[in-house]
């Protein structure tokens, strides 16, 4: 009878096995274990003119297991390592919660509610992710989908075949994971790729068939895009050198999401390198629009305490800070009133599914 031929580790899975590795080494030296993890703080945040985008640091802290403050890090970090290696074995995926609730027999303090909130779950993935050097994708952790896309793409999902073009105007709901591995992009015809803000204008331009009479790629993430939307736009850009457009409003938010598709995100610093897209052009209303297209004053939309409160908050970012490229639209958006795709529609401005995003797209007059 012929033998089963063992599956070949994938480089992942080597380096998640890295991690009991360097357990077993320390115990056969009669040391204490040690991880390094990266400092994920905001000194230890680079911005690489050069690349354009936001990189992590080289700084990191060592994570010891003969230490009290650090032993319950430690076993989770190396207990994590292990599901995740699991996972690469089986070929399988699962969601951040699933992959710690095996580990609740290990650990008496992680309680069920502990796993409810997002912001106590993720810390316990980083550590592998760092060591792995890898996506969340690429370790088979997924999320809920959120985003959708319609245009002239063919994908292959678990071999299912995606016309993108024929899925109706609700079009395809973007998975979390979008790696080359689940989702192949068998054919691509498009132009360009337009990644809008809001759903409510993405289904507008999508109604009125916008991408077949531009011949572009239809993107939204529903806000700030997630991690799928963002990873999709960079392969289409990247593999099909397909340019990148952002559609969102002018207002703090609107130019924190630009800077994240474009530059990275503080928070995934060390994923920029995969998931940022340094070429994506800004084609929102600009500070100056009103006054070009003869706006009335009420489009806009006072600025609450939230949205000033985004507008410090992303002054720290390079894209828009005050010696930044977007650095006047920034100030505008911080000291007056919003101006809203949305609104600036119900008032006349043939946008977005008329001729105003299709002209910026082929002029100048963009952010870079």
């Amino acid at each position: 009878m012929a033998r089963a031929t063992a599956k070949k580790p994938t480089p992942v899975e080597r380096k998640l096995v890295g991690v009991a590795d360097t357990v077993i080494t320390a115990a056969a030296r009669s040391r204490d274990p040690a991880l390094s993890i990266p400092v994920r703080s905001l000194a230890n945040i680079n911005f690489n003119e050069k690349r354009g985008i936001i990189e992590m640091g080289k700084r990191k802290q060592e994570r010891t297991l003969f230490n009290v403050g650090m032993a319950k890090k430690f076993m989770q970090t190396v207990l994590v390592a292990d599901a995740l290696a699991e996972l690469q074995r089986a070929d399988l995926t699962t969601s951040l919660r699933e992959n710690l609730l095996p580990h609740q027999a290990h650990d008496e303090g992680l309680e069920r509610e502990h796993l409810r909130r997002p912001e106590r779950v993720r810390p316990a993935h980083r550590g592998p992710r760092s060591d792995a050097d890898a996506l969340r994708e690429e370790l088979h952790v997924r999320a809920e989908n959120a985003g959708s896309i319609v245009g002239p793409v063919v994908l292959t999902d678990d071999g299912d075949r995606v016309d993108c073009a024929r899925l109706g105007k609700g079009g395809y709901s973007v998975p979390s994971i979008v790696e080359p591995e689940f989702i192949q992009i068998r054919r691509c015809t498009a132009d360009f790729v337009l990644l809008v803000e809001k759903g409510t204008q993405w289904n507008r331009l999508s109604e009125d068939k916008f991408w077949r009479r531009y011949n572009c790629v239809l993107l939204t993430g529903n806000g700030q895009p997630p991690r799928g939307v963002r990873r999709l736009a960079r392969r289409l850009h990247q593999e099909h050198g397909l340019p990148v457009y952002v559609l969102v409003d002018n207002d703090p938010w609107g130019y924190y999401i630009y800077s994240v598709v474009k530059q990275g995100s503080i928070n995934l610093a060390f994923e920029s390198e995969r998931m940022a897209i340094p070429q994506a052009k800004f084609i929102g209303l600009s500070s100056s629009d009103p006054e070009t297209y003869g706006l009335p004053r009420n489009v806009g939309i006072k600025l609450n305490d939230k949205d000033v409160d985004r507008a410090k908050g992303a002054d720290q970012l390079p894209l828009v800070s005050e010696e930044g490229v977007a650095g006047g639209d920034q100030a505008d958006a911080r000291d007056g009133p919003q101006v809203r795709a949305r609104r600036a529609r119900q008032q006349g401005l043939p946008l977005p599914d008329q001729d105003v995003s299709s002209e910026e797209a082929q002029g100048p007059d963009w952010l870079d």
